[in-house]
C-alpha cells in the first residue's frame, strides 16, 4: 500500500501544530513563573537577521494552509500577520488546524502531478505536487516549527525533544 499525499501532509501538519501549541503554552507559563514580560519571549530572534517568534508561527501556518489549498485546488484562507501575544499565536494555530480539518483525503487524490506555481523572487517557481510537498513545503514548515521551538528553548523555556515530538 502506498502513502497518499494526504497522509504525508495534513495529519503531519496537525500533529506538529499540536506540539507547537503545547510549546507555546510552556513559553507563556515560563514567562509568568519568571515574572517576565511575555513580549520578551514573543520578540526574540535567534539572530538579528531572523524573524521573531510570531513570524515563525505565521510562516508555519502559511506553509501548511497554502500547501493544503494548492494541492486540493481550492482557495487558501488569508490570515493577517498581526499576532503579538501567546493567545493570538494560539488562535492562529487553531484557525490553521480548523482549516486543515476541512481537507478530505479525496481532495488530494492525484495532486502529486498537479502543477504548482509559486510567485517567488526573482521569478516564479513551478513544481509538480509531489516535489512541492516533499522538497519545498515540508522542509519549510518544519524549519519554522523548529525555529519557534529553538527561540523558546534559547530563552530558557524548559522544553525538550519530547515536547517537539508531542510525546510529553
Amino acid at each position: 500500500m502506498s502513502l497518499s499525499m494526504y497522509e504525508v501532509s495534513i495529519p503531519a501538519f496537525i500533529r506538529a501544530f499540536g506540539s507547537l501549541s503545547a510549546i507555546l503554552d510552556k513559553g507563556a507559563a515560563f514567562a509568568q513563573a519568571q515574572g517576565m514580560d511575555p513580549a520578551e519571549l514573543i520578540q526574540t530572534r535567534l539572530v538579528a537577521d531572523m524573524d521573531p517568534l510570531p513570524a515563525q508561527v505565521q510562516r508555519a501556518s502559511d506553509s501548511a494552509k497554502g500547501c493544503a489549498a494548492r494541492l486540493a485546488g481550492i482557495e487558501m484562507p488569508s490570515f493577517a500577520d498581526t499576532e503579538t501575544t501567546f493567545p493570538e499565536l494560539q488562535e492562529r494555530i487553531a484557525r490553521t488546524v480548523a482549516f486543515l480539518n476541512t481537507i478530505q483525503p479525496a481532495q488530494l487524490e492525484g495532486s502529486e502531478t498537479r502543477t504548482i506555481e509559486l510567485k517567488l523572487r526573482p521569478e516564479p517557481v513551478t513544481f509538480d505536487g509531489k516535489s512541492y510537498l516533499l522538497g519545498f513545503v515540508l522542509p519549510n514548515f518544519y524549519f519554522h516549527v523548529t525555529t519557534a521551538y529553538d527561540i523558546l528553548r534559547h530563552k530558557g523555556v524548559p522544553v525538550g525533544k519530547r515536547d517537539y515530538l508531542g510525546l510529553s
